[in-house]
């Protein structure tokens, strides 16, 4: 009788066999004096300058949809990580990346996130230098970023002063215009590729730390970014809704609250600065020297909490900006009926 083979173990995920694999495509550096793979990473760091360190994850189901592009998964990992470095004008060194994996995940899938987390720190002079991966239920991807900063120029959330005023790079509404295209068309391609496009603004970042008293990237949404600014340090802070530069797929939705809940959604990887009002026109100028872009959206005053400006009148600041755990609770619940959420 011919006894039947047992089923290769090829299709579960190797914690081995991925690490090997990242060894071989990993390039020795100088400034990475352990090699990849070793029970701890080890960088270089200039004298006179302090380590940032900053992490974030995103979760199948809350950041990316099962169709995603796994590179552009990777990508974003390293990005929104690169985003936290940039509000501090950091230069980035290292990436960690965690990976957790149903065990059944294609090897395929996680090295295109791998391959996409490390084409987007070597962008900007960092390394892939290590991480880790485990078994879960779903799949999620978290990125680990060592960075250096000069320890004078950090521009803390709690810096911001009376008089200040309110700078934004870029444009506001990018990813609620992406938020709200998944809702109207689906996951599309185009759809999927627009969730995860992230842009962390470095050299914007790197120029404005000079000038800033306070500064955080919009991750959250320039509403809840404001919210976050006012109540750390402890000011009035009022956005002139009228001064904000608008994504232009936000302009092309039909309703205007539709644009504004757009505006205030979240995901837009932007940075809000708070800069003396005599070096306001400065910073500009020098954001615009390393080709970033920067408008004036507000002012700093003394008081407290947050607040909006719309064709003269002043008002307290709406309710919006990204809450992932509220997502999860309306979306991913409904996406996945075994999974209760509390």
């Amino acid at each position: 009788m011919t006894r039947r083979r047992r089923p290769r173990s090829a299709s579960v995920f190797s914690e081995r066999e991925f690490h090997a694999w990242l060894v071989r495509q990993g390039r020795r550096s100088t400034d990475v004096p352990l090699p990849l793979g070793d029970d701890a990473a080890a960088v270089r760091l200039r004298p006179g300058r302090v380590a940032l360190l900053t992490t974030d994850a995103l979760v199948e189901g809350t950041h990316f949809l099962a169709a995603s592009p796994p590179r552009d998964v990777g990508s974003a990992a390293a990005a929104v990580s690169l985003s936290d470095v940039a509000a501090k004008g950091g230069r980035p060194v290292g990436l960690l990346l965690d990976l957790l994996l149903p065990p059944r995940t294609p090897v395929a899938w996680a090295r295109a996130v791998a391959e996409g987390a490390r084409a987007e720190v070597r962008r900007w002079g960092g390394e892939l230098v290590g991480g880790d991966t485990k078994p879960s239920p779903c799949r999620a991807v978290i990125g680990t970023i060592l960075a250096e900063a000069e320890p004078g120029r950090l521009a803390p959330r709690t810096g911001a002063r009376p008089g200040d005023r309110l700078l934004l790079t870029g444009t506001a509404g990018r990813g609620g215009a992406a938020a709200f295209a998944l809702q109207r068309h689906g996951p599309t391609p185009p759809v999927l590729r627009a969730l995860l496009r992230v842009e962390p603004r470095l050299f914007e970042g790197a120029t404005l730390v000079r000038f800033a008293h306070a500064m955080l990237d919009t991750s959250d949404g320039v509403a809840e970014s404001c919210r976050i600014l006012a109540a750390a340090s402890r000011v009035r802070v009022e956005l002139d809704l009228d001064s904000v530069p608008i994504h232009s797929k936000v302009r092309a939705l039909p309703k205007a609250v539709d644009r504004e809940n757009a505006v205030f959604f979240g995901g837009d990887y932007e940075l809000l600065a708070t800069v003396p009002a005599r070096r306001a026109a400065a910073a500009i100028r020098a954001v615009r020297r390393v080709g970033g872009t920067v408008s004036e959206v507000g002012v700093v005053r003394r008081g407290s909490g947050a607040f909006v400006r719309r064709g003269g009148r002043t008002s307290p600041m709406p309710s919006g900006g990204w809450d992932p755990f509220r997502w999860a609770l309306t979306h991913v619940a409904a996406s996945h009926p075994r999974v209760r959420l509390k």
